[in-house]
């Protein structure tokens, strides 16, 4: 799908910014949607994202995603997966030493085929499925391992990162938008420390993100000039991108506002996760009041942008297994209304698992028996209806 290209310094120079704009883009410089305005460029895509190969070792997966899982999802009305992936699942390299630079272009053959074949069935059930590097070459939200250069800063890390968007894009060269689409970096950021999981996240600057967009998207398209590119949001996902806009490529918002709610009491969020606020929806928490019109302001400039002409997903959103239910379904009902009026999908993290619709794991839900797995009705209930 061709997403309507716009002049990124027109947009930003004659368009004024809004006070409730600024406050939920960061401070982006964003305003009123242009002369193209209307419906969001995208299809509401609505599914889950999928973890099978979202572990660096291909050694240490657990069950993954079956194909009575997939059938489950378009007989429930879904229609989209993404599959965040860790770049050193599918290299050739000695796994009891840290990575190096050379390792990054070892292709392991039979993971990449297994992958692709993971892909192409899933297509073939009527899913479209958006391949997500999780952990890239120099880049990863998460810690707890060693990477040897800093993407942001190394120009052999971007030309690394170039290296497998293009051949992704090559695998794919012949699935039409419909069934495919190529999602950047998870939840891009300036980390203070890439090996602290607590450690503070700023937004890249705009000019280098758009620098390492922008080679990465040429490396896409060099197989296919129409690839579908999406960029998820600066700052973890929070923030549009005003200088990708004139690029043809996609922006990916998030569904975890606030962290208060979607991943209360999680070890890998918190520095002190017994001291986290009582989840309530809506009502005080920290200090703050929340409700539908704080999401509302939240999610201002990702609807402006989309009605704008450039097309917007929200590839995550989702709520760890701590959360009390009933707060947690009366917040994700508010999270989706927002984004089904202004037309835009989402992909819930994850299918089976801790954030899931399967197999969660919580204490306080009346589980469904479904083929010997325990199916969260309710949940499913407010996912259908959105």
């Amino acid at each position: 799908m061709n997403l309507t290209p716009m002049n990124r310094r027109s947009f930003i120079k004659t368009t004024a910014p809004t006070g409730a704009a600024l406050q939920a883009a960061g401070g982006a410089a964003l305003a009123a949607p242009g002369p193209a305005a209307g419906k969001n460029p995208l299809p509401r895509w609505r599914g889950f994202n999928l973890t099978d190969f979202n572990s660096p070792n291909p050694n240490r997966d657990g069950r993954g995603t079956t194909d009575d899982d997939l059938k489950w999802m378009v007989d429930w009305g879904f229609d989209f997966i993404r599959l965040p992936m860790a770049y050193p699942r599918y290299l050739d390299f000695d796994r009891s030493q840290p990575i190096a630079p050379a390792d990054i272009y070892k292709i392991n053959e039979p993971e990449v085929q297994r992958i692709e074949q993971f892909v192409r069935k899933a297509q073939a059930q009527g899913l479209h499925v958006s391949v997500n590097l999780h952990r890239a070459p120099g880049y990863c939200i998460n810690a707890g391992f060693r990477e040897p250069y800093d993407l942001w800063k190394s120009e052999e890390a971007q030309k690394a990162f170039f290296f497998h968007w293009g051949m992704w894009g090559r695998r794919f060269k012949d699935v039409p938008n419909a069934k495919i689409s190529f999602d950047l970096l998870n939840e891009p950021c300036v980390r203070s420390d890439l090996n602290d999981q607590h450690a503070s996240n700023s937004a890249v600057p705009g000019e280098l993100y758009r620098k390492v967009a922008k080679g990465a998207a040429e490396a896409i398209r060099e197989a296919n000039p129409t690839h579908l590119v999406i960029a998820d949001g600066n700052k973890v996902g929070n923030d549009v991108i005003p200088e990708l806009i004139d690029l043809n490529i996609a922006q990916s918002c998030r569904g975890y506002y606030p962290g208060y709610i979607s991943h209360y009491k999680a070890p890998w969020a918190n520095k002190n996760p017994d001291q986290c606020p009582t989840p309530v929806w809506p009502g005080m928490m920290n200090g703050e009041e929340f409700g539908k019109e704080r999401l509302e302001k939240y999610y201002r400039a990702w609807i402006e942008l989309a009605h704008s002409g450039v097309g917007v997903h929200c590839g995550e959103c989702g709520c760890w297994n701590r959360t009390p239910h009933e707060v947690f379904l009366a917040w994700l009902t508010d999270v989706l209304d927002i984004l089904k009026e202004a037309g835009i999908g989402y992909a819930l993290w994850n299918f089976r698992g801790d954030f899931g619709l399967v197999d969660s794991g919580r204490a306080d839900v009346d589980y469904q028996d479904w083929h010997g797995h325990k199916l969260d009705a309710k949940l499913l209930e407010v996912l259908k209806r959105h």
